[in-house]
């Protein structure tokens, strides 16, 4: 996706649950992927994380276009986290809208205003792990921005990036990966397998 030049980022809070696109700016992430490779399937443990573009949060959002990709990883029993710098009221709203009561149910929502920094700084994504008992080496998050990535990293996660259109030019060289966007089956960029691919490759090298 081009970049949108002259486009304002939506300010703090300015979701409009009606509208998905203002929504931009969602992370994902999961956790002991690695287990999907070895065990096809069979026990995974997952987390999503979510952040808002808004509060200078990377990942992209939980669209429409990643619900497969969070069934998947509710299916195979792994959890689901969203770790977001907005409130808590705001991303519980948007991940509803999103993905549906049924899933937002399953999925535990970290919100920036229980930590004391937001990204880059890794507090959030730290919390999550250690409160869903994860280790931080075997999570992989979903980020869209070079903050977010910056974040990821410095918890010890490994990190896919999909790009948004507010941050296509961003310098994602320590990425683990980098997409266009998550896209949807049949022509999906990369699904939960992929994400254990990386992290049996991290304990390869």
């Amino acid at each position: 996706m081009a970049q949108q030049r002259g486009k304002p980022l939506p300010k703090f809070g300015e979701w409009d649950v009606n509208n998905p696109a203002t929504a931009e700016g969602f992370t994902v992430i999961f956790n002991n992927a690695r287990d999907e490779k070895k065990t096809r399937g069979k026990a995974v443990n997952a987390m999503s994380s979510a952040s808002s573009k808004k509060t200078d949060i990377p990942p992209s959002p939980p669209t429409p276009k990643s619900k497969w990709l969070v069934d998947q990883a509710l299916d195979k029993g792994v959890k689901v986290a969203v770790c977001s710098t907005s409130i808590e009221k705001a991303v519980s709203a948007v991940v509803s809208c999103l993905l549906g009561q049924e899933r937002a149910e399953k999925i535990q929502i970290f919100a920036g205003d229980v930590v004391p920094h937001k990204k880059p700084d890794p507090a959030i994504y730290t919390l999550a792990a250690n409160t869903l008992n994860a280790e931080p080496s075997s999570c992989v998050v979903v980020e869209d921005s070079a903050i977010g990535l910056a974040a990821a990293k410095a918890a010890g996660m490994t990190c896919i990036v999909t790009k948004s259109g507010y941050t296509a030019d961003e310098d994602f060289l320590n990425a683990d990966a980098v997409f266009d966007c998550i896209g949807d089956p049949p022509e999906e960029r990369f699904d939960l397998a992929f994400c254990a691919s990386l992290l049996e490759r991290q304990y390869v090298s």
